[in-house]
């Protein structure tokens, strides 16, 4: 399935140089996973990890959605999605969920895990059929999954139960999925039998009894079986670029279809398409001994109102929020993911870290913030043998138990939802303290200034709750390896 590749060789960290491996099998069946909050619950995302095989792999891109929303009037809608991807020697992100590797050998693997059920109608456009009903907000399930993998095909269970109190609702799946590979291309037919209890499809395909109108009476479909097919396709067209694609159709139980808010339309079609780059495997695992440790540590304040990433970015705008006063103090842990990427004065790091926000004039509770990203940097400039200087970008996630005051009160003036899930950027740029007080033994340690951002990318992403908007922080930081 995979290949070895090696990486160029870096002379700082020679230990660290071993990378192979692809993760276009998992963008494979990522197409299917990432549909929108109508069609995405319908669409398995079991069969993401099962594609997966080379510890370590990470890749970074994006997938554009097609799909007929199941909701009357609803229309088709579109949605362009980040992709975030890792698979580690015990953890795993896929996207929707994140978990540990039970048990991992050649046939078997048992997961549990952590999911987002992105199902529900939409908030930012709410079809005229549920209009004034309670919102059906996407819940987050907690889950286990068996795979047996065999030359004949893969074999899938899972149990999802939601833990959000969204629904309460449970599921269980049953899957098959069969790969042909080419050099460069793979094909992989899919099918998913996904059986949902009665609290499951009256949450989002139900009409509780206060929420009955003429047009629209109290309905409960109670449990019932969905049936999933799906075709999905990677090609690698450029070196570590691969394009992704698919089509997907879900077949709905009887009863869910008889629902009063739901069309009765026998199947509904999803249609997948988008890119990645395969950073294939990183030059080392994170729990490698002898790999450094990142460690970040930073404040900062929220900018002023209009001050957004590209106009700070470019110093056209550096004001603070006086209105609505915020900071942030956070601590973000790393490892290196790649150095000298095809001989180019750039490396690649993954962090994960934690953040606490102060709202200085209680507008809003203060809030944790969890960031997870993968972040390049490039050091190449003509100075940087003397004093090393690094220009950085992060892309990743970010998930905050309080939506930050700035973004609450932006996505109130458009009038659009908030989302506590958004994608995460962090552009940087800073200089190395040893080589500017010639101390050797601070040559790793870094001064800088970055710009915290979360957003939902203009609305087109209804994973990230088709928020038009986000916050920014600008922060000073000091960064060491340990």
């Amino acid at each position: 399935m995979t290949q070895t590749r090696h990486a160029p060789t870096s002379a700082r960290s020679p230990a660290l140089v071993r990378r192979h491996g692809r993760v276009s099998a998992l963008v494979l069946a990522l197409a299917g996973a990432l549909a929108s909050p109508a069609a995405l619950a319908q669409v398995d995302t079991d069969a993401i990890a099962d594609l997966l095989t080379e510890e370590g792999s990470a890749g970074l891109g994006f997938l554009y959605r097609f799909e007929e929303s199941p909701y009357i009037d609803a229309g088709q809608r579109s949605d362009l999605l980040p992709l975030y991807l890792y698979e580690g020697k015990r953890f795993f992100v896929n996207a929707d969920r994140a978990g540990y590797k039970l048990v991992d050998d050649d046939s078997h693997r048992l997961d549990v895990f952590l999911a987002r059920r992105l199902e529900g109608f939409p908030l930012d456009d709410v079809p005229d059929v549920v209009e004034g009903m309670t919102p059906r907000e996407a819940g987050g399930d907690i889950g286990l999954r068996y795979r047996y993998a065999a030359p004949w095909g893969t074999l899938r269970s899972t149990v999802l139960h939601d833990v959000t109190s969204a629904s309460g609702g449970s599921e269980f799946r049953l899957g098959y999925s069969h790969a042909w590979r080419g050099q460069r291309w793979t094909l992989r037919p899919d099918v998913t039998v996904s059986f949902r209890n009665a609290d499951l499809n009256n949450y989002y395909f139900g009409v509780e009894p206060h929420e009955a109108t003429a047009e629209r009476p109290a309905y409960r479909p109670g449990s019932g079986t969905d049936v999933t097919a799906g075709l999905y396709g990677t090609w690698a067209f450029w070196d570590h670029w691969r394009l992704i694609g698919g089509v997907a159709v879900t077949a709905h139980d009887k009863a869910v279809r008889n629902s009063p808010i739901i069309r009765d339309d026998s199947l509904q079609p999803a249609l997948f398409a988008g890119a990645v780059y395969d950073f294939g495997t990183p030059i080392a695992r994170w729990d490698d001994d002898g790999v450094p440790t990142l460690v970040k540590v930073f404040y900062g304040r929220a900018s002023g109102d209009g001050c957004h990433m590209a106009r700070i970015m470019t110093l056209r705008c550096t004001s603070l929020d006086h209105d609505e006063p915020s900071s942030v103090t956070g601590v973000h842990w790393g490892k290196p993911f790649l150095e000298r990427v095809n001989g180019w004065p750039v490396d690649f790091n993954g962090y994960v870290g934690l953040l606490y926000r102060n709202e200085m004039r209680d507008l809003q509770p203060d809030a944790w913030q969890v960031d997870a990203y993968m972040k390049g940097f490039y050091y190449g400039f003509p100075w940087s043998h003397r004093v090393n200087t690094r220009i950085g970008m992060g892309f990743g996630i970010s998930y905050a138990n309080h939506v930050p005051s700035p973004e609450v009160t932006s996505q109130a003036r458009r009038e659009r939802p908030t989302s506590k899930l958004l994608n995460y950027m962090d552009p940087t740029i800073d200089i190395s303290l040893g080589d500017l007080f010639r101390n050797p033994n601070m040559k790793q340690t870094y001064f800088g200034l970055g710009i915290s951002h979360r957003s939902g990318i203009f609305a087109s992403s209804r994973l990230l709750g088709s928020v038009n908007g986000g916050s920014n922080y600008i922060y000073a930081y000091v960064e060491t390896s340990l």
